[in-house]
């Protein structure tokens, strides 16, 4: 069975084939349209046949859009993270170009020895091979490589700006008119983090939180959360009921993320003096989803579960814990023998008319201590 990372890759990877594959038909179609009944291309000489060309151009296309996928997701965007967006473009598109024009001498020799039935070491296809690579019509195709080479690296820089399923949810309009679900949330916020600040300064603390979040990520990543939103130091995650609650996913979230962070102990104390600690709450309920805005567009939650979940984690100081569960969620857990509740008593948060009980979870791994 495929891990929750596995699959988000995959997600990420095939919109890469999509858009190469699509943007190679549109070419076939407008070059069958310019060239018409003729059998031949008249800048090169070479053989033209539009079934044997859409049969392996746009087949090509589709597997260099996921081999391009594959190195962008897995490899470059841990590479060219700390590029600007203009450099990312440019790095990335020499390599891409050269990768592909590889490829495309390669689809030019295939096509070519097909059509003349002979071998790749036959003269006669090296020559219609280089008739093409010397033409008007290869930089013409090379241009269009360019644009879809753009076009394919934007909707990545877009998607992991706001997030491939928000993008999506906006593509399929799937929240363009209200929805209410049932989601689980988490609330976590840094300890300590005003005092943190202060002896770090400003830019040295954004540079820690820019690592501090992103050590997280691969756990959020592999219990199936999506990131909401990050408000400074504070970063909200949420689930769906059932995908939360499945293996008790949202719980596995916090003390995976706990692990990420104290793993990288020795870099936080060599880097910036300190190791980041943080508490979170957890609540579920029903929101409301759709989008909002018209200059900036956002999908947002709204609904009492925001607030209530907010009000619990601010709570983590006065019961000195790490961890707080809404007792109505805690009901709904199936935890195993290595988390085990432990009751706090009752709360009256402001805004809720009844109180809340309030539960932490004490947890047997030896590297996360007792909460």
């Amino acid at each position: 069975m495929l891990s929750p990372k596995t699959k988000r890759n995959i997600r990420r990877i095939i919109p890469f084939g999509l858009i190469w594959f699509a943007f190679s038909v549109i070419y076939l179609l407008l070059e069958r349209g310019i060239i018409g009944n003729l059998n031949y291309y008249p800048s090169t000489g070479n053989p033209y046949n539009f079934f044997t060309n859409i049969s392996i151009t746009a087949i090509g296309a589709l597997v260099t859009g996921l081999l391009i996928g594959t190195i962008e997701i897995l490899y470059f965007n841990k590479w060219f993270t700390r590029k600007s967006f203009i450099k990312k473009i440019l790095y990335k598109s020499f390599i891409y170009f050269a990768i592909i024009l590889s490829f495309l001498v390669v689809l030019t020799l295939i096509a070519n020895s097909m059509e003349l039935h002979s071998s790749f070491a036959d003269p006669r296809v090296w020559k219609r091979v280089s008739l093409f690579f010397f033409n008007y019509a290869f930089w013409s195709v090379c241009v269009y490589i360019a644009a879809t080479i753009v076009i394919s690296q934007f909707y990545n820089e877009v998607s992991e700006n706001i997030g491939q399923e928000v993008l999506n949810n906006f593509m399929l309009g799937k929240y363009h008119r209200p929805t209410e679900e049932e989601r689980i949330y988490m609330f976590l916020d840094m300890k300590s983090s005003t005092t943190i600040a202060e002896n770090l300064g400003h830019v040295k603390y954004f540079e820690m939180l820019r690592e501090y979040y992103a050590d997280m990520s691969d756990s959020i990543i592999n219990y199936s959360g999506e990131i909401y939103q990050y408000v400074g130091d504070e970063i909200v995650v949420s689930w769906k009921l059932e995908k939360g609650l499945r293996d008790n996913h949202c719980i596995e979230c916090f003390f995976a993320m706990k692990s990420a962070i104290q793993k990288q102990e020795k870099k936080y104390k060599e880097k910036f003096g300190v190791l980041p600690a943080f508490k979170a709450g957890f609540h579920f309920g029903k929101v409301t989803t759709g989008e909002i805005g018209v200059i900036k567009k956002e999908i947002i939650f709204t609904g009492d579960v925001l607030n209530t979940t907010a009000r619990i984690q601010s709570l983590c100081n006065t019961h000195d814990v790490d961890l707080l569960v809404s007792g109505e969620l805690a009901k709904k857990l199936d935890l195993h023998a290595s988390f085990q509740l432990k009751f706090l008593g009752e709360a009256a948060l402001r805004g809720r008319d009844e109180k809340v009980e309030l539960f932490t979870i004490v947890t047997a791994y030896p590297d996360l201590g007792i909460l």
